[in-house]
């Protein structure tokens, strides 16, 4: 399948967003994942976004590691910027490319593998830097790629497929990972819940800082039976949202319903996410009552999802750094190359 192109059809009915484009031109080419993968349903959603949000392709760059998850961003974004880095190491490639040009939007597809085994130094790190881009984790709790072995999100109980055997070792928790290690936007959706999961990826792309959006995106091949706690019907049966987000583009008219569990966030660009809590005692604002929540809904085995945790007064990794404004791509050489009479003075001042 992977050498047969996707066909283009250019219907003169299609609608057009602010920048002129059709939806067709956020698309890539035909995904070669099996049938029912969710993650094809992520891609999805993220080509609906970017095409609501009127984000030329051309201005967003494209990060993966070594995956199913990896193999996506094929499938969305054909004109963005794309790099495919080696296992674990798409945190690094994102921290270099946002400190080179600032100007561009970063979205880094990963997946649980990628990210919590062989890569979770590398996110850790990002995080703690608080790189300016979107990243996704598309979590499904097994490596697909190599016949389903438990990954590092497996929980304990969780059955295999083939191979017999069930898990017996703790899971590593993106999302409680991600609070610990000082994230400003954390949220975790489910594939089979494109309403939801839409709000939550346009707020993540909007969001100055790393934003994290842990996805239960179910193996269909190898994960997706009785026995997970990673499928379909395990994660529709326990799903816990915790808080419902809207979004509000700057465009848009913004009206207010009377509901006293509403609190509206402004973005950096001026729109907004109108977060709604379902548990009145939930705040989303404070990382140790959020830790304690999804904690506690854990040991009742339910997977919260929704907006979990927002902090847009986070500096991030450029702010902190004090680079220009203008992007590094777009400075001169002897900007950037002083020489050495100029880096003599710099290394006075260190001395």
């Amino acid at each position: 399948m992977s050498f047969i192109k996707k066909p283009r059809i250019n219907h003169p009915g299609l609608d057009t967003n602010a920048v002129g484009l059709t939806i067709q031109d956020y698309e890539g080419a035909m995904s070669t994942l099996c049938a029912g993968c969710g993650h094809d349903s992520v891609s999805s959603a993220i080509v609906q976004a970017y095409y609501e949000l009127a984000i030329e392709p051309h201005r967003v760059a494209k990060l993966s590691g070594i995956g199913c998850s990896s193999k996506t961003p094929t499938y969305f974004l054909r004109p963005a910027h794309g790099f495919n880095s080696v296992h674990g190491r798409m945190p690094s490639i994102a921290t270099g490319a946002s400190a080179a040009n600032r100007d561009l939007h970063y979205i880094g597809i990963s997946g649980d593998g990628d990210s919590l085994s062989i890569g979770l130094g590398q996110f850790c790190h990002a995080i703690r830097r608080n790189v300016n881009m979107f990243y996704v984790i598309e979590n499904n709790g097994v490596y697909g790629l190599t016949k389903g072995q438990f990954s590092a999100s497996a929980d304990v109980g969780s059955s295999a497929r083939k191979g017999g055997g069930t898990n017996e070792i703790s899971p590593i928790d993106p999302v409680l990972t991600a609070i610990n290690f000082g994230c400003s936007f954390v949220a975790r959706g489910f594939s089979g819940d494109k309403t939801t999961l839409m709000p939550l990826i346009k707020a993540a792309i909007l969001h100055r800082g790393f934003a994290l959006l842990d996805v239960i995106s179910p193996c269909v091949t190898f994960n997706d039976h009785e026995g997970s706690t990673k499928s379909y019907l395990h994660t529709r049966e326990f799903e816990q949202t915790a808080v419902y987000a809207d979004f509000v583009p700057i465009r848009d008219e913004i009206t207010a319903s009377v509901d006293t569990h509403v609190t509206a966030v402004t973005l950096h660009d001026g729109s907004q996410i109108h977060l709604r809590t379902v548990d009145p005692d939930y705040d989303p604002f404070d990382r140790d009552s959020v830790v304690s929540y999804i904690r506690e809904h854990q040991n009742k085995g339910q997977i919260v999802t929704g907006l979990l945790f927002v902090d847009e007064t986070a500096p991030d990794m450029l702010t902190l750094s004090g680079t220009t404004q203008t992007p590094l791509v777009d400075l001169s050489f002897d900007t950037l190359n002083p020489g050495a009479t100029a880096l003599k003075t710099l290394q006075k001042q260190w001395r």
